[in-house]
């Protein structure tokens, strides 16, 4: 399967694991080392991004729709769809394109 390896996927909590495992397995995809690695970034990114969204959630100021930790977390999670769904298999595919959170699939 040309270095590519199954791989369980939970988008909330970023879990990429080659074993399923309880609720790990919200999407499958099929990654190789460089795919994953890239995966991992931007779920890294994401918690980044929701972390400093979290503390300016206690600045009574700030505006959310003013936020730029909001678009940037909203931005990973599109990539992040956009990735497992390039990467995944039919099924996950299917349930992607169902979502309608990425623009035509």
């Amino acid at each position: 399967m040309d270095g590519k390896n199954q791989y369980f996927v939970n988008i909330g909590t970023r879990e990429i694991s080659i074993n399923r495992n309880g609720n790990n397995d919200e999407f499958i995809i099929n990654a190789d080392r460089e795919e994953l690695l890239l995966l991992r970034e931007v779920f890294n990114e994401m918690y980044n991004s929701d972390t400093r969204a979290f503390f300016r959630s206690h600045v009574p100021f700030v505006e959310y729709h003013k936020d730029s930790s909001n678009d940037e977390y909203d931005e990973g999670m599109t990539r992040a769809l956009q990735m497992i769904y390039d990467l995944g298999d039919d099924t996950t595919r299917h349930h992607i394109s169902g979502m309608g959170v990425l623009k035509d699939k």
